[in-house]
């Protein structure tokens, strides 16, 4: 476990802290301007709360029930019974370094001192991700307004001692004994507490953020793998030069360009596509790279102004304001999240089918220019990579139906009080899947890639330096070169890890510099 600390204040948190958390176990610490923030967010609403008129959150029911009024004597027990009547999820369990992000998210909110929550509920769910503890978060249940409400529901209720959870050995057991274990009192819920912590737009942007680091490594993975193909072709690299891209000048398509030029620095494979099967040009997925990479790189780039000025917000509903208002509003929803988690499925879906249609290009005798059929040995004893191009199809089959957007859809719900939904979390969770899927794609290019450039060198030709290194270090990891048929699944999972670890860059940025 990562040792670092992230201090949470009251203007938010940024998105290397969310995943400091979420993935490497980082600590948890509230600063002292947080503690004073939420202790005079409470009295606040201590103060609403004695009074006899009726306040949202605070002294009525929810939702489509917000029309009643609650007797103080029922307030403790309206808060519990939000939080359990909410946790009604279903499914399967959602990942572990998901649900520590959207607990760590939600303790952001609660500390800006916007919510009302008091300072002790706050350090206990910093003393929860502390110990390790992982409430039981199910797939189904969010609509993606109101917040995620079934999955901050369940973590509610860890905090109150109830429901299942995960302790650090990977165990789920009854949350009560996991807090037990860990000297952790479960929290007695009081007036607002239990809306503050259902309420907020926490799970879908956590998978934004985490999907965000994952698409960035795999991006400069996928120009690496171009510039492979494009290398193993024959292919020109004219169409890299810089002054090509200053006259279309999109920033994401200039970094891409740059980035393939270094890798091919110093190849004697480029330039040969006027040899003894002249082409005018390379073809689209080949020429076309930068182009394609380069507008899902600005894609990411929105998305990332998306998610910081959410990272930078307090979301819940009512809301403390600084002049002691108590106020309803609409922030809980999760349209903003919901569509940049849309367009990044349809980016990552672009990108998996360019990096298909280069490998295949690689595999065909027709137009590799000199290749073996399906890159074998001895084709036709030999099938090759015949059947990891089929892979790879399927991969990009799989990531067009995901690109289909969950935030075109919406369901009312809460007897039509919440007649308008974001779906936001169901974009966020098909985007996980799209993210594994690209990497498995970006990986079987790799591995293709760089078994042609291989066969190149054997022909006399020499690899550009960053080849060189990316097909040793490929090597190492323990994906095959070329030879005769063997059980290839073990070589394209090791190829997998290795790109989804950001290990291919790793071993080109020695050779080419850093990459964008």
């Amino acid at each position: 476990m990562d040792m670092h600390t992230v201090v949470v204040g009251t203007s938010g948190t940024t998105a290397e802290d969310v995943v400091a958390v979420a993935r490497h176990g980082a600590r948890v610490e509230l600063s002292a301007a947080a503690v004073e923030a939420l202790a005079a967010a409470r009295l606040i609403v201590d103060a609403l709360a004695a009074k006899p008129e009726p306040v949202y959150g605070v002294s009525t029911g929810f939702g489509a029930l917000a029309s009643r009024h609650i007797s103080p004597e029922l307030r403790a027990q309206l808060q519990r019974n939000i939080v359990r009547s909410h946790a009604a999820g279903m499914g399967p369990r959602v990942e572990r370094e998901v649900v520590r992000a959207l607990m760590f998210l939600r303790l952001k909110t609660v500390a800006s001192g916007h919510t009302g929550v008091r300072p002790e509920v706050a350090q206990t769910m910093a003393d929860l991700l502390n110990a390790g503890i992982t409430p039981v978060v199910h797939e189904y249940g969010s609509l993606g307004c109101s917040g995620d409400l079934a999955p901050l529901s369940h973590c509610a209720l860890t905090l109150m001692g109830e429901g299942d959870a995960e302790g650090p050995d990977g165990t789920v057991r009854p949350a009560g004994e996991l807090l037990a274990a860990h000297g952790i009192a479960p929290v007695e819920l009081r007036e607002k507490e239990g809306l503050a912590l259902l309420n907020g737009t926490d799970g879908m942007l956590g998978m934004l953020v985490m999907a965000l680091a994952d698409l960035r490594n795999l991006y400069t993975s996928a120009d690496i793998t171009a510039a492979l193909s494009l290398e193993a072709l024959l292919g020109t690299d004219k169409v890299l030069a810089p002054e090509l891209h200053a006259i279309r000048p999109h920033p994401g398509q200039g970094a891409s360009a740059d980035n393939m030029l270094r890798v091919l620095a110093g190849s004697g494979l480029t330039g040969h596509h006027q040899d003894d099967a002249p082409r005018v040009q390379d073809a689209y997925s080949v020429r076309c790279a930068p182009q394609v990479n380069g507008a899902g790189r600005d894609t990411l780039d929105y998305a990332a102004v998306v998610a910081g000025r959410e990272l930078a917000s307090s979301v819940d509903n009512p809301v403390v304001l600084p002049d002691g208002r108590v106020e309803s509003n609409g922030n809980f929803h999760g349209a903003p999240v919901a569509y940049v988690l849309d367009f990044l499925a349809i980016v990552a879906a672009d990108l998996g089918s360019i990096c298909e249609r280069r490998t295949d290009r690689l595999l065909d005798k027709n137009r590799s220019h000199g290749l073996p059929p399906f890159l074998a040995d001895d084709a036709g004893v030999d099938s090759g990579l015949m059947i990891a191009q089929y892979t790879q199809a399927a991969l990009v089959s799989e990531m067009k139906r995901l690109a289909v957007p969950a935030s075109a859809d919406s369901i009312p719900s809460s007897a039509m009080q919440e007649d308008h939904v974001s779906m936001g979390w169901s974009a966020a969770r098909k985007l996980r899947t799209a993210v594994d899927n690209l990497a498995r794609i970006v990986a079987v290019e790799l591995y293709a890639a760089t078994r042609a450039v291989e066969l190149r060198a054997a022909e006399g030709l020499t690899p550009a330096p960053a080849s060189q290194a990316a097909v040793a270090a490929l090597r190492a990891a323990g994906a095959e070169g070329p030879g005769p048929d063997r059980f290839l699944a073990p070589d394209l999972a090791a190829a997998d890890t290795f790109v989804r670890e950001g290990r291919l860059v790793a071993a080109v940025e020695p050779v080419t510099g850093p990459l964008a």
